[in-house]
């Protein structure tokens, strides 16, 4: 069945077609069971954790594989220009971002997207996908899509059940019904069934026409609204006056703030699929997973001989089934066996493979300690590049800050801090008070406090420089933007 491509601009791809297919990826996630790679203010979906890609690309990168368009992304503002930094590396443009002021789960996401293309394209069939999951058969991928697209179109809400391979308690399941009469590979949902405990999972394994629920949806846009409408009105009538007043920020898509907040907190699976009567579900091998946990990761990445896996400047001698990974400094690991060790600029986590589930809750008392770690990284990703801290001591710290090619930092001042600007790679001209400065490698510049200052990389490879913040206060947000290209506040 051939699949209309969606155009960027949401209007039908031709007059009379029965609707478009638009890709939409979730990305709300922050993966706190991948900590410390992932954290709040830089999730797994966007880490390179299987692949030369970050999941967030493979995600993006499956629907043109089927033949798709550019996507419809949803995310937190934090994330925008990250998002679509990492989709224009793969080669997608015009994808439509839409940001929420505030995380309010999976329905009233997918509620905005449906209300803003319904606009122009009420029969288009979204395809919704999380942006943190993986699928290693992704060949098999396109006759399942088609096989749904159709059911779709017939006002069905399906969802895609994965073939279990173990009798897991980290996801829900769906139980199989009848074949839907006229779609082949699709059948009804008998029932939705809640994370079991260990042995209800393994009976359901034994019996057979139990199915991982995989959170991969596809509806027309007219058909989820309809549903909301009759099962989650609150959703609705929150979120339909937040896309009223939806702003363009650049090429970005705002929902309304005080709208959105009024929105509950819900997924669309309690919202609607486990209350509509048109569930549907496709019975899939996808080899998908969540990438919920590090032991996840271990079981789907290579493995040497002695089924370790080692990602970064690792070292191992006589042991066994480890997944160790370093993004810093050399690990060495000796003697062991089953153990999750992973090593950051700022942080190390070691886990027994067994107890990878618990890390979440190894970053909730992090959280509940008030450290810094379980939620923002020491390397800090930015419009215009990325800085990181180096050292920090009494009224003072130590930056690296990289500016990509053609990119300027606000126009900004301090009020409680003096920096220097040291040039180590590149060519920098900085704004000072109104005066131009070129700062060459091995130059430096200084800031006095209160100076009205900007820096701009106006050659063709990254610049770098160390700064040398000094002063009573060193918080971030004692910067008072002047003037912004990302219109930042």
């Amino acid at each position: 069945m051939p699949i209309s491509k969606n155009d960027p601009s949401g209007e039908k791809t031709k007059a009379g077609s029965v609707g478009t297919v638009i890709p939409v990826i979730l990305s709300g996630g922050s993966g706190s069971r991948l900590w410390p790679v992932s954290r709040k203010s830089f999730p797994k979906q966007f880490w390179a954790l299987l692949s030369e890609h970050t999941l967030l690309q493979e995600t993006a990168l499956r629907g043109t594989a089927c033949g798709l368009g550019a996507p419809i992304v949803v995310c937190n503002q934090e994330h925008r220009f990250i998002i679509a930094e990492q989709l224009r590396e793969v080669g997608i443009t015009g994808a439509r971002i839409v940001l929420e002021p505030v995380g309010r789960n999976s329905a009233p996401a997918i509620a905005a997207v449906a209300l803003i293309v319904a606009e122009t394209d009420p029969d288009a069939v979204l395809w919704i996908m999380a942006a943190d999951a993986a699928i290693s058969k992704p060949d098999a991928m396109g006759p399942l899509l088609s096989e749904g697209v159709a059911a779709a179109r017939e006002g069905q809400i399906v969802t895609f059940g994965m073939t279990p391979t173990r009798p897991d308690t980290g996801y829900g399941y769906i139980r199989q019904g009848d074949p839907l009469p006229g779609v082949e590979g699709v059948y009804q949902v008998s029932s939705f069934i809640e994370k079991p405990d260990a042995g209800k999972a393994a009976e359901m394994l034994a019996q057979g026409g139990y199915l991982w629920n995989s959170g991969m949806f596809l509806f027309r846009a007219d058909t989820i609204v309809a549903e909301l409408e009759r099962y989650a009105p609150d959703v609705l009538v929150a979120v339909r006056a937040a896309v009223r007043d939806r702003t363009r920020d650049m090429d970005f898509i705002r929902l309304d703030p005080k709208e959105f907040e009024n929105a509950p907190d819900i997924s669309i699976d309690y919202a609607v699929a486990e209350h509509t009567r048109h569930a549907a579900v496709i019975p899939a091998d996808l080899g998908w997973s969540d990438v919920g946990s590090w032991d996840a990761l271990w079981e789907l990445s290579p493995k040497d001989s002695d089924g370790n896996v080692a990602i970064g400047d690792v070292f191992l001698a006589n042991s066994t089934n480890c997944y160790v990974r370093s993004d810093g400094i050399v690990a060495a690991v000796s003697g062991v066996d089953d153990l999750v060790i992973v090593v950051t600029q700022d942080a190390v986590l070691v886990s027994h493979r067994d107890h990878a589930q618990d890390v979440k809750k190894v970053v909730a008392r992090l959280e509940a300690a008030g450290r810094t770690e379980a939620k923002m990284h020491n390397r800090n990703y930015r419009p215009w590049g990325f800085y990181e801290g180096l050292t920090k001591g009494d009224r003072f710290q130590v930056k690296r800050i990289v500016v990509d090619p053609g990119r300027k930092l606000s126009l900004q001042k301090h009020f409680h801090r003096a920096e220097h600007w040291v040039v180590v790679e590149g060519t920098a001209i900085v704004t000072r008070d109104g005066e131009e400065h070129m700062v060459r490698e091995n130059e430096s510049i200084y800031l006095p406090l209160g100076a009205v200052h900007r820096l701009l990389n106006p050659g063709r490879i990254p610049l770098t420089l160390i700064e040398v913040q000094s002063g009573p206060y060193l918080g971030e947000d004692d910067i008072v933007r002047i003037e912004d290209d990302y219109a930042r506040n």
